[in-house]
């Protein structure tokens, strides 16, 4: 192309950048991107709502540790993607949001759609600012890029006025080059203090975070855990950066452990309410060590005796070569008695036989399902809070959920993105029925595309995690405004030319999850499950008042 339109130079830089899908709802702004992205062999997936659109653009980047990209019109297309922006930066996505603007020309006039854009995303993403002339339009994405990509992965917001979308120029003499990240080499007094504290420590354990699946760090932490015996949880995106059907890695006596532990390594894992803010429940005298790709995430709630800013996979490389001859089996044998209690009542729960039937009955079938082909996505609350503590992953990057915003409605928009990116995987969605209405409607665009995602819908009808929380608090007559009718899901994605069933039956599950995905369509299988069926466990709502 002789004379780039701004369109083009922004799909050319998708293509330098590696990037071969973007995520839109369509809008007059924006409409030059999709002529550059139909020029450079560059996908476009449009959807019925811009939080999907966002939502795919941060899975997208999840699964293949790259930059996603998700497209908006102005005004209502750039507000309506918030909610997705903020879900990936508290997830740590690189993802970038561009909306669409009115022309340069006309700003402050009242145009069509017009509103402060930039101001808006400024505390919720690592930068957001305005394109003001087309011949920038490579240099800033190449800045956006690398920004979204180092230190602590996030958004950015670029706002693209229509006028320079529009303009022609000169082609550029060339593009910048692809964005890489150079790991941060770990600090000598650093590891040497580090060594000392697990040199010295009878009870470490280390939770490996999303951090540890980022910067692919694997392969180092099982070669670091089988060398010393180390105890391994796992939080957010670290699942599968250790196979939980490994044996030195635990998921239900985590609290238990942390309260014994006498030394405690967090790679990438923020000190929030998933950890107690590193306060209730933990020994007191543990030592902390903490690796983040961020120095303002370190300290955060509780001081460490060791506070690094690191690459994961040095890191864990590091500790493999300076802990040689440490051997941690008596403690790990000690961990593996405490889960074997946990799991005692986890089987007793997952036994329970009730109709409807309980959330832990409902996720032993999918546990018994789930395959080193299939990618799970969690959308829900007490039935993917339920599912995470039955379902076992084995592989970095097979499990996806919101992140620690606790974001409903990631199901079919994750799911799409995942579909288009490996077409041989089984995406399976565990919907609650709550979230299944968030962005259900997605499943037309799915049809659309021709991407078979299978959604299993645990129907308690109702936001079961949040009745049942109010009901305890306030009793049963109070719990308003948590009830929803007990629809079949399933009739829905029927209507719009997908697969379903409507099953009851716990046995019934797998062979209906068979027939799903053997049609080829995007399919709901809806469960009905038993409203208190939490209540019949000692099972705890993630949330933490």
């Amino acid at each position: 192309m002789q004379f780039p339109h701004g369109g083009e130079l922004i799909a050319q830089m998708f293509k330098q950048q590696g990037i071969n899908v973007v995520y839109t709802l369509c809008g007059g702004h924006v409409a030059p991107i999709y002529d550059g992205c139909l020029n450079n062999g560059i996908d476009v997936l449009d959807f019925r709502h811009e939080q999907a659109a966002a939502h795919a653009a941060d899975a997208y980047a999840r699964l293949t540790r790259n930059v996603g990209v998700a497209i908006v019109t102005a005004g209502p297309g750039v507000t309506d993607a918030v909610t997705g922006v903020a879900n990936a930066y508290q997830a740590r996505s690189p993802m970038i949001l561009i909306g669409g603007a009115a022309p340069l020309k006309d700003k402050g006039k009242g145009a069509l759609q017009e509103m402060p854009q930039t101001d808006m995303f400024k505390t919720f993403t690592k930068a957001s600012f305005t394109i003001e002339r087309t011949e920038d339009i490579s240099e800033k994405f190449a800045e956006a890029f690398h920004t979204a990509l180092n230190g602590r992965p996030g958004p950015v917001f670029i706002e693209t006025p229509f006028d320079v979308l529009f303009n022609f120029i000169d082609p550029p003499a060339s593009l910048p080059e692809k964005v890489t990240i150079d790991p941060v080499e770990p600090e000598s007094s650093h590891v040497a203090e580090m060594f000392e504290i697990l040199r010295n420590a009878k009870k470490p354990l280390l939770i490996a975070g999303t951090q540890v699946y980022w910067e692919e760090g694997h392969d180092a932490l099982k070669a670091l855990t089988e060398q010393t015996n180390l105890p391994v949880f796992t939080n957010g995106g670290g699942r599968g950066t250790l196979s939980m059907t490994h044996p030195n890695c635990f998921k239900l006596s985590r609290s238990r452990a942390l309260k014994e532990a006498d030394a405690v390594i967090l790679i990438g894992v923020p000190m929030d309410f998933r950890l107690k803010y590193g306060e209730k429940g933990w020994n007191e005298n543990a030592k902390l060590i903490q690796v983040e790709q961020d120095g303002a995430d370190l300290n955060h709630n509780r001081t460490a005796d060791v506070a690094m800013v690191a690459n994961a996979r040095l890191v864990l490389e590091a500790l493999s070569e300076g802990l040689q001859g440490m051997d941690y089996s008596e403690w790990l044998s000690q961990v593996q008695d405490n889960e074997n209690d946990k799991l005692n009542d986890l089987n007793d729960w997952k036994a329970i036989d009730t109709d409807p039937m309980n959330h832990f009955r409902f996720s032993a079938a999918l546990q018994e399902f789930v395959d080193e082909d299939c990618i799970v996505i969690g959308d829900g609350g007490d039935i993917v809070s339920a599912a995470a503590k039955v379902i076992d992953i084995t592989l970095p990057g097979q499990w996806l959920d919101p992140g620690p915003l606790g974001c409903l409605g990631v199901g079919a928009p994750f799911a799409i993105a995942a579909q288009h990116l490996y077409p041989d995987k089984k995406v399976l969605i565990i919907n609650g029925d709550g979230s299944f209405g968030l962005n259900g409607f997605e499943f037309d665009t799915a049809i659309r595309f021709g991407l078979p995602i299978v959604s299993i819908v645990g129907n308690d009808a109702g936001w079961g995690q949040i009745r049942t929380a109010q009901v305890n608090i306030m009793g049963e007559e109070r719990a308003i405004a948590t009830s929803l009718a007990p629809t079949q899901y399933n009739k829905i994605v029927e209507a719009l030319g997908g697969y379903g069933e409507h099953v009851t039956d716990p046995d019934e599950i797998i062979p209906a999850l068979n027939r799903a995905f053997d049609s080829g369509l995007p399919s709901t299988i809806n469960v009905p499950i038993d409203p208190k069926g939490i209540s019949k466990t000692s099972a705890t709502t993630p949330y933490v008042v």
